[in-house]
């Protein structure tokens, strides 16, 4: 049977929000920032515009970022930013939207609670949850019904995501709170440090990703401003360099697989080592990452089609199972009901 409401799929990462529509496919995506004025609480700015604002604005304005390791670190602004989003993937439909959105394999009953509140408070009908390595699995093509071991690494702004699926259940799963962000800080102090140059995230991040694209022995322009005189200046980076400035956040993204592979079962371990580790999220491209893996564990590593879409693609393929997840909460409701029934039969007695 058809739905009459909207679905929509959210993907509300540290970096990132991308919006997905049944019927339409990604409709949105842009950056988690929010650009409000401190006098009168205006909004000025969302996602694009306002992170074109991120350290070029003006006392009175504050440029924020309300999500933090995957989760909500500023509520009221998360929840302006959410109904901001909405309204502009459904273009203010009469009917309240149903809403999935993806958290974080370890996020706590108080922070998917957080997620929930501001979704309904955005303007949802009805919103739910699936984990962020369930969805990002899926979106990567795999068949996540099937009882064989696969080992998900998604590495996203805030945190990296790591889980080993069976048969649509996660069976061991870690959050390590390094991801692209970390990297965008590291190589921006390690210029700081090494080159006296000031650079802000933005410049970071560029930096970060023409390391990626270009050959080991090439050099990258960065221009900034030199702490030395304070007049702006560029300087040429080794893409060597660069490598060396990640590398500690990498060997911790290493050190969560390690300790995820400690615990899976050694059925679904050896399937593991009989196929692929998939890396997923916009940071499986980051400069030697999947090498290092591949090095580690000697197995093999494949960085997912598109991997930066995967969790969105495989939140949005999740919302053809929403019928089900209404069918079992009313099934569960009629069960409570039934419970308080002879609960309350008891007690006349």
């Amino acid at each position: 049977m058809a739905r009459i409401r909207r679905s929509v799929a959210i993907d509300l990462g540290t970096a990132k929000v991308l919006v997905y529509v049944t019927g339409k496919g990604i409709v949105l995506e842009e950056p988690s920032v929010i650009a409000v004025d401190v006098l009168n609480n205006e909004i000025l700015a969302v996602g694009e515009e306002a992170k074109k604002l991120v350290g070029r604005t003006p006392g009175n304005i504050k440029a924020i970022m309300p999500m933090k390791d995957g989760v909500i670190a500023d509520f009221p602004a998360t929840e302006r930013m959410l109904k901001y989003f909405l309204d502009k993937s459904i273009n203010r439909a009469i009917l309240k939207p149903d809403v999935l959105i993806c958290v974080p394999s370890r996020a706590t009953q108080v922070e998917k609670r957080a997620v929930l509140q501001a979704s309904e408070n955005a303007g949802a009908h009805r919103t739910y949850l699936i984990e962020e390595p369930l969805a990002a699995a899926i979106g990567a093509g795999i068949d996540v019904s099937e009882a064989g071991g696969e080992l998900i690494v998604d590495i996203g702004g805030g945190t990296t995501d790591i889980a080993v699926i069976s048969m649509g259940q996660i069976i061991a799963s870690s959050s390590v709170p390094v991801a692209g962000l970390t990297f965008d800080r590291n190589i921006k102090d390690f210029i700081r440090k090494r080159y006296g140059l000031l650079i802000g995230d933005n410049k970071a991040e560029e930096v970060k990703i023409k390391a990626g694209l270009i050959e080991a022995n090439d050099s990258i322009e960065v221009s900034g401003r030199q702490i030395s005189n304070g007049l702006p200046n560029k300087v040429f980076v080794p893409v060597g360099e660069i490598h060396q400035a990640i590398k500690a956040p990498v060997d911790l993204i290493v050190d969560g697989v390690k300790k995820v592979l400690e615990v899976t079962p050694p059925e679904l371990a050896a399937d593991i080592y009989d196929k692929e580790i998939i890396l997923t999220g916009g940071g499986a491209l980051t400069l030697g990452l999947a090498d290092r893996i591949a090095e580690k564990f000697q197995i093999g590593v494949r960085i997912a089609e598109n991997p930066d879409q995967c969790v969105i693609n495989g939140t949005g393929r999740s919302l053809a199972f929403l019928d089900d997840l209404d069918k079992g909460r009313e099934e569960a409701v009629k069960a409570k009901q039934k419970e308080l029934e002879n609960s309350e039969k008891l007690r006349r007695r």
